[in-house]
C-alpha cells in the first residue's frame, strides 16, 4: 500500500528520524494557517509548497514550488490544489491533486555547505536479506544515476535476522563522505530509518533527498513509503491512511470481492485462479498475438459472486476486445466455476464481446458441457493451447 509524502514522515519521525517539518492542508486557507504554525515551530521565513499524489518526479512536473510570503503560499495552493499533475510516474492522465504539504525551507539562505544524498531500505529478494541502497548523488533520478555513473551507487545488506549492526551504519556514513558532526547524526539517522522499516513491515523506505545541512544536521526531505499489503493486519492504524482517490477504481472495486486485480494496458481481459496460472495466461495471450488487458486471480474459490464482479470490472475498460477465462480445477471443481460463469453471464448481460473459457482438472469435462449446453455466446477450450487458437481467432 502506498502511503502520501506526509504521512510517510510521520512515520519516520515516531521511530526518531529527523524530517523536514510541515503540515498538510486540503485548502489555500488551510495552508496559509499551515504556514503560520510550521513558522511558529521552525522559525522558517520560506516554505515548500509540495503535492502530495503517489508518484514521483513532481518537482519536474510543477508539483514543488517555493513561497517566500504568505500571500505566495496562498496564491500557490489555489493554483496546485486541484490540478492534474502529470510526471513520468503517473503517465499521461497525470493525478489530481487533493492535498499539498506546507514544508519549512531547510535549505538556509546564503549557505551553500549542505550536501544532499540518496537512501532506500528494500527488501533483496535474490538473497533474502534487506537491502540499504544509497549514494552521494541524492535529489536526481536514481535510475539516472545508475545508469551514468553505477560507481557512486553503494548496498550495504542486512540479515533480518540479525539487524543492523552499528558498524555497517558507520560503513555508510563513511562511504558518504560525512565526518564530524554529520558522520555521527548521520549513523542515528540509518540505524532509526532501518527500525522503521522493519518495524512497519514496509517493502520500501526512500528517501530521496537526505540532506546534510549546513550545519551538519541529517534529515528526511522528501519520503516514499510502501507498506506491505499482507502485514497491515498488524498495523491497523497504517491501514487508515489509505487513500482510495489515488487508487485504480477497478482495483479499488476489485478488492471489495477480495480480487487480485491489476490493470494493464491491452486488448485481452483475464480472469484465472492463481497467480502463477495468471502469468501464464498473460504469456499465451502475448504469443498467439493479443495483449493482456488485466491481472486477474479470482483465488481458489470461485464462485458466481466472484466470476460475476471479475465479468463487471473487466468490461469497464473500453481497450477490451475479448475476455480469456482460464481455471484449473484443483481445489475448486470445474463444473461448479462453470455453472458460476453461465450465471454470472446471465446476470451482466449485454457482452458483446468473445468469451473464452478454458477448464481443466477437476470435472472438466462436465465443465465444458454445461457452457457448451448453456446456448450463450461463449467458446471453451480443454487445453491453453486451443484458449490461445481462439485468442488468435477472434481478436
Amino acid at each position: 500500500m502506498n502511503i502520501h509524502e506526509y504521512q510517510g514522515k510521520s512515520i519516520l519521525k515516531s521511530f526518531g528520524v529527523r524530517i523536514q517539518e510541515g503540515i498538510v492542508a486540503g485548502t489555500p486557507e488551510k495552508a496559509v494557517a499551515a504556514a503560520k504554525e510550521i513558522q511558529k515551530q521552525t522559525g522558517t521565513t520560506m516554505w515548500v509548497i509540495k503535492a502530495q499524489i503517489h508518484a514521483g518526479g513532481r518537482g519536474k512536473g510543477g508539483g514543488v514550488k517555493l513561497a517566500k510570503t504568505l500571500d505566495e503560499v496562498k496564491e500557490i495552493a489555489k493554483k496546485m490544489l486541484g490540478m492534474t499533475l502529470v510526471t513520468h510516474q503517473t503517465g499521461p492522465e497525470g493525478k489530481v491533486v487533493h492535498k499539498v504539504l506546507i514544508a519549512e525551507d531547510v535549505f538556509y539562505p546564503g549557505e551553500e555547505d549542505h550536501k544532499e544524498f540518496y537512501m532506500s531500505v528494500l527488501l533483496n529478494r535474490q538473497t533474502g536479506r534487506n537491502s540499504i541502497m544509497y549514494s552521494t548523488e541524492g535529489g536526481m533520478d536514481i535510475e539516472a544515476v545508475a545508469e551514468n555513473t553505477p560507481h557512486l551507487i553503494f548496498k550495504e545488506e542486512v540479515d533480518p535476522k540479525v539487524g543492523l549492526m552499528p558498524f555497517q551504519a558507520r560503513r555508510i556514513a563513511f562511504n558518504l563522505g560525512l565526518s564530524g558532526a554529520a558522520f555521527k547524526d548521520m549513523v542515528r539517522f540509518v540505524m532509526a530509518l532501518y527500525t522503521a522499516y522493519d518495524k512497519t513491515d514496509s517493502s520500501l523506505f526512500e528517501i530521496n533527498p537526505v540532506l546534510k545541512t549546513s550545519d551538519g544536521k541529517i534529515l528526511a526531505v522528501d519520503c516514499k513509503v510502501n507498506l506491505d499489503d499482507n502485514a497491515l493486519f498488524r498495523h491497523k492504524d497504517y491501514l487508515e491512511m489509505r487513500d482510495i482517490k489515488e487508487e485504480d477504481p477497478s482495483e479499488v472495486e476489485a478488492g471489495k470481492y477480495d480480487l487480485n486485480f491489476v490493470k494493464l494496458e491491452g486488448n485481452v481481459g483475464c480472469m484465472v485462479n492463481g497467480a502463477g496460472l495468471s502469468m501464464a495466461t498473460m504469456d499465451i495471450i502475448k504469443l498467439s498475438g493479443g495483449d493482456p488487458a488485466n491481472f486477474l486471480d479470482v483465488g481458489g474459490t470461485a464462485n458466481a459472486e466472484t466470476v460475476e464482479a471479475g465479468f463487471r470490472i473487466i468490461l469497464k475498460d473500453p481497450n477490451v476486445k475479448a475476455i480469456l477465462i482460464n481455471i484449473f480445477g484443483g481445489i475448486v471443481r470445474c463444473d461448479r466455476v462453470a455453472q458460476g460463469v453461465v450465471e454470472a453471464f446471465k446476470k451482466v448481460g449485454n457482452i458483446d464481446i468473445p468469451v473464452i473459457v478454458r477448464l481443466q482438472g477437476t470435472n472438466a469435462e462436465e465443465g465444458k458441457e454445461l457452457i457448451d449446453k448453456s446456448g450463450l455466446k461463449v467458446h471453451s477450450a480443454i487445453t491453453l493451447q486451443e484458449a490461445a487458437d481462439l485468442v488468435k481467432e477472434l481478436v
